[in-house]
């Protein structure tokens, strides 16, 4: 009979979110495989825990998995953390996760801290509807892919920043998104929390004269419904209202349903729509 992988999650600052379950299983388990066991090893003697660890991290990720695979095929159970947070975000655990997944072994999860979701209810901007980016991409193309995505992104947008390289994502994000609310989360739980609500133009100013530090969880406001339909709109009318019936019957539409569409698009009547086709085809 396979183990059982646990996902446990760790403070990402103060010990004391460390859940008794958590420390439970780390007692009780196999083996812990740690993202940096350098790390660990100060929350585990913390915790008085002296289960065996082994390391389990980006450049190892699937060589480890598979080897702690054939363990738990064993029997054996374990338990993956990361140096703070919840495992398999921005992570390499989800390539473990998956792997067991596709060998029928079993994975549970022991909630607890997480970056993302500490910094989202305390930015003061929308929870019901978000996107987690975690870090950019370092390719240059594919950052500018996701940054094009998130030009248009109606969800509030969490991201991951590391001090040195903070300024530079503001203003990539300036650039790309314009002027909007940004909540930036630093030292999250931490004796120097702090949580600062400005704007993507008055973050850059202060950074001006200010250096950060400490790890940065960044809370983008999205672009608002009304700011697309403007958008939307400018684009509509660029197109003249053949090309833009065309655009809709290429689509599948039949005629009826796509001169209701372009009315819609153009906020006019239908009728009006009708009326401007049927005086062009005469």
């Amino acid at each position: 009979m396979a183990g059982t992988l646990y996902l446990c999650a760790t403070p990402i600052g103060n010990l004391q979110d460390m859940t008794p379950r958590v420390i439970e299983t780390l007692r009780s388990v196999n083996v812990i495989a740690a993202e940096d066991t350098r790390n660990s090893i100060r929350l585990l003697n913390h915790f008085d825990i002296h289960t065996p660890m082994t390391s389990y991290h980006e450049y190892n990720k699937v060589e480890k998995a598979q080897r702690l695979i054939g363990r738990l095929q064993e029997g054996q159970n374990i338990a993956l953390i990361t140096d703070a947070g919840t495992p398999a975000i921005s992570d390499p655990g989800e390539v473990l996760v998956r792997m067991c997944h596709e060998n029928h072994i079993p994975v549970t999860s022991l909630p607890g801290p997480a970056a993302c979701i500490t910094a989202l209810t305390l930015s003061g901007l929308c929870t019901r509807r978000f996107c987690f980016e975690g870090f950019l991409p370092a390719d240059k193309k594919e950052r500018r892919a996701v940054l094009e995505e998130l030009r248009t992104e109606s969800r509030t947008m969490v991201l991951y920043e590391a001090p040195h390289h903070l300024t530079g994502t503001l203003e990539e994000l300036y650039g790309n998104l314009g002027q909007r609310r940004i909540t930036l989360c630093r030292e999250l739980t931490k004796k120097f929390e702090t949580i600062m609500p400005t704007t993507l133009r008055e973050a850059l100013e202060y950074y001006e004269n200010q250096e950060p530090r400490g790890e940065y969880v960044l809370v983008v406001e999205g672009k608002s419904r009304e700011e697309k339909r403007q958008e939307e709109i400018a684009s509509w009318e660029e197109m003249s209202i053949e090309e833009h019936m065309a655009y809709y019957e290429n689509m599948g539409m039949d005629r009826k349903a796509a001169m209701k569409q372009t009315a819609k698009d153009r906020g006019v009547g239908k009728r009006e729509i009708y009326a401007y086709l049927n005086g062009s085809e005469e």
